[in-house]
This record gives C-alpha cells, sequence and structure tokens, in this order.
C-alpha cells in the first residue's frame, strides 16, 4: 500500500525528541538513502522507500506552494527550514520541523539534496496548521494547479509582509 491509496487515518505518529529523521536524495528528488527513523515512521521499508521520489510520503494537507519554495531554494543553492507534515504508509501523519540543503560535488555543482526532520514543538505545529490550511484554501480557489500554486505564493507573501518578516524569520521564529 503507498500512501497515495491509503485512508488517512487522523492519527499521528510521534518520534522522540532526540531523534533525528534523515534522507538523501538525487536531483530530481528520489530517495537514495533513508535512515532507520524515516523507516520507523514512515512504515516504509527500505527497499519500498529506495529509488521512489520523495513525494511518496506527501501528506494532502500540505500546500504545494510551500513544495514549490523549498524546491526553488535548494536549486538555488540555498537551504530551507520548514515544517511539514508527511503521511505514513498506513494514513498515519507526523509533523517534522525539516531543514533540506543542496549537497555539492567536487566540482562545486549541486548533486542532491539531503534533509534533517526533527520534532518540531506543538506550538509551531498548531501555527503552521492554520497558515497551511488558509493556503490550500487559496490553493483550492484555482482550476489550474499552477494558478493556485502562484495565488498561494502571493497570499504567503502577503501575510508574511504584513508581520514584517521574511520566511525564514517566520519560520525559525514558530
Amino acid at each position: 500500500m503507498t500512501p497515495k491509496s491509503a485512508t488517512l487515518t487522523g492519527s499521528e505518529r510521534r518520534f522522540g525528541a532526540d531523534e533525528i529523521i534523515v534522507s538523501k536524495t538525487n536531483l530530481k528528488g528520489i530517495i537514495t538513502y533513508a535512515n532507520d527513523v524515516f523507516l520507523r515512521i514512515s512504515g516504509f521499508s527500505e527497499a519500498e522507500l529506495l529509488g521512489r521520489p520523495h513525494n511518496v510520503v506527501r501528506h494532502p494537507d500540505m500546500p504545494r506552494c510551500v513544495y514549490r519554495l523549498l524546491w526553488q531554494r535548494i536549486a538555488a543553492g540555498h537551504e530551507i527550514f520548514a515544517y511539514v507534515v508527511n503521511r505514513a504508509q498506513n494514513g498515519d501523519h507526523y509533523w517534522v520541523f525539516a531543514h533540506v540543503t543542496p549537497v555539492f560535488g567536487p566540482d562545486g555543482a549541486i548533486a542532491g539534496y539531503h534533509s534533517s526532520r526533527r520534532l518540531p514543538e506543538r506550538g509551531a505545529v498548531t501555527a503552521a496548521s492554520g497558515l497551511y490550511a488558509l493556503l490550500r484554501e487559496e490553493e483550492a480557489r484555482h482550476r489550474s494547479p499552477v494558478d493556485g500554486m502562484t495565488a498561494a505564493t502571493e497570499r504567503l507573501d502577503d501575510i508574511l509582509r504584513g508581520k514584517g518578516v521574511s520566511y525564514d524569520e517566520f519560520v525559525l521564529g514558530l
């Protein structure tokens, strides 16, 4: 069973505050490494994850515009922090505070990506959940997924401007 076909259970999985979920991908987001914590929390075996797109754990509550921002940042050679809700293989969900970075090869070109995820603070999850609901609502107003992502990105930018903070300041301040 894959997450895309798994019914959402509404049950949240948690992992230890001292644990880190780690994965690595190639330039196209195909998983090349997954640590034991990732395997345990996601419910997938290593064989089921390696060679699969990282979005195999994408939860429908994650706004597409957040992933667009993530990919823009890391493809440009920058790190990004984000609160992410993922879907386990059986339909459970789990929140993470992700730190995603490009991995540079010997020639200085981006060769892949590395993600370390920690257990987020509950207050940050509450704040991110509320923001993500607004962004998903904006995305849903548009027929085209691209138009929806663009509109939700603009809405996020408006929210951040209203708070007088950058995306990084907002996320790190939650």
